[in-house]
């Protein structure tokens, strides 16, 4: 085996938390060490008592990039990609981005690209949530007619967004939709919630192009996510109907999954 990739996380709340025990089990067989986690200042005593030892707990960039040079996951949300996104590119380390709604912000996009572009750095856009964004990329090379997602959560998991104010989430009694648009809105309105919108827009017919439609459904037994596609290649439905993170029903399990997958990755000498 080659040298030893070293990467490395920017926050470490529950997805972070999932990946830092991923890597520990599964990063020695792939060749990926974790390196460091980036927390803010008032939370480093805190984290520093839930990763191993060996693992520097940090909070500016610098410290970040020395001593995971190779790549580094964000799992911070939108703010977190938006603080630190270009500056660890402007550092030359790659990034893997799992809040990829944060991209619906023309400008931050085009700063992440050109950041990445100066420093000859690349970012990974994981598919977090769902799967088949593998499809929608290769198809789009032929030509898209239509990208639909569609998402059911429990109406807890609506809560605290603008979803309250277009439905009643408490009186839901049934599969109710609160948001029919495009793939860029969704993601700007409903950052904790949408990050796949963005995912699945990118992938495939873009954001503006993208249709999505939310609902709540206190019927539904998780965190589920429908994909239709279809152009020249033919026809693609996907669904997946993924179980929440522990303690946070508006992230599913599968987001830390993919992002441990992606660092893994890193190291790994075959690559799924």
């Amino acid at each position: 085996m080659g040298a030893v990739k070293r990467v490395g996380l920017i926050g470490c709340g529950g997805i972070g938390r999932a990946v830092v025990d991923i890597l520990g089990r599964e990063g020695a067989a792939n060749g990926v060490s974790l390196g460091a986690v980036l927390v803010r200042p008032a939370r480093v005593d805190e984290t520093r008592a839930i990763v191993p030892k060996e693992v520097a707990v940090v909070s500016d960039v610098d410290a970040l990039v020395a001593a995971a040079p190779d790549l580094i996951g964000e799992c911070a949300g939108h703010g977190a990609v938006r603080e630190h996104g270009a500056a660890v590119l402007e550092r030359g380390a790659d990034l893997v981005v799992i809040a990829i709604g944060a991209l619906a912000d023309d400008a931050l996009e085009r700063r992440l690209r050109a950041a990445a572009e100066k420093a000859d750095a690349r970012i990974t856009l994981p598919a977090g949530a769902v799967g088949g964004l593998d499809v929608l990329a290769a198809a789009r090379l032929a030509g898209l007619d239509r990208v639909t997602y569609t998402s059911r959560k429990k109406p807890a998991a609506w809560k605290g967004t603008p979803a309250e104010k277009a439905i009643d989430l408490d009186r839901v009694r049934e599969a109710t939709v609160f948001y029919r648009g495009k793939a860029r809105q969704a993601a700007r309105d409903y950052p904790q919630n949408a990050n796949v919108a963005a995912a699945i827009g990118l992938a495939g017919m873009g954001l503006d192009a993208t249709d999505v439609v939310l609902s709540a459904d206190p019927g539904v037994g998780g965190n589920e996510h429908r994909i239709v596609a279809e152009g020249a290649f033919g026809r693609s439905e996907m669904t997946i109907l993924g179980k929440p993170m522990p303690g946070n029903a508006r992230t599913s399990m599968l987001a830390a999954l993919s992002l441990a997958r992606a660092l893994l990755n890193a190291g790994a000498r075959v690559v799924i």
